[in-house]
């Protein structure tokens, strides 16, 4: 969508005093690294930093491009650094991508190899349903199941700024590109560990694009 350029990076890391959920050692990388790659996409990018649930819902998304919002979660929400839960469904409907690092769960994928004709993961077809036609979401895991994150940031988004800067001479369409970011992090990715050892991490999407939609300034 040309003149469609800006992004909009929600990172929390902290949490209020109270609020029973542990800090993200790792977020602040991650919203760094996010604005340095996609400024040099040609975004320009909003960074934002331990925002209460209200204000998430504040922040001014329409004619957005890009969204990320980067935080602990559930299968529907996310979390404000208050504790208050962000209804993915009230965020959706003004925007045209948005990238999601949290767990949805508890679950851990023990990275069973399938054939490549096999089903593909069941990203829940209620949810599909709230997302507005031309609007992609991307997830950096399926429904139920944790996501990985460490001090030097999530593998989600780290995988996904690694990808745009490798493919930096590229005006990538953006399903191509959720397609190469779900195979980088499925493959490449294990867990270390004595108790997470093994461990993998599968992204999901979920589209309703009904036209080409190129990840660029000019798209």
């Amino acid at each position: 969508i040309k003149g469609s350029n800006r992004a909009v990076v929600v990172s929390v890391a902290q949490f209020d005093p109270g609020v029973s959920l542990g800090d993200r050692a790792g977020a602040q990388k991650d919203a760094k690294r996010l604005h340095g790659t996609l400024s040099r996409r040609g975004f320009e990018v909003e960074l934002h930093s331990d925002l209460s649930g209200d204000e998430i819902y504040e922040l001014p998304y329409r004619d957005c491009f890009l969204a990320v919002l980067s935080s602990h979660g559930e299968e529907d929400c996310v979390f404000g650094a208050d504790g208050k839960p962000v209804r993915l469904s009230r965020i959706f409907v003004i925007l045209l991508m948005l990238s999601l690092q949290a767990c949805r769960g508890d679950a851990l994928d023990d990275g069973v190899e399938v054939d490549s004709a096999g089903d593909a993961t069941d990203c829940s077809f209620s949810l599909h349903l709230s997302v507005p036609v031309d609007t992609a979401v991307m997830y950096a895991t399926p429904p139920g199941y944790g996501a990985f994150m460490s001090p030097l940031g999530s593998v989600f988004l780290q995988t996904f700024c690694t990808l745009l800067e490798d493919e930096a001479h590229q005006n990538l369409e953006l399903t191509r590109l959720m397609t190469r970011l779900s195979h980088r992090v499925a493959y490449n990715f294990q867990a270390k560990g004595r108790e997470l050892g093994g461990k993998k991490e599968m992204p999901c999407f979920l589209t309703r694009l009904t036209r080409e939609v190129f990840l660029s300034s000019d798209s």
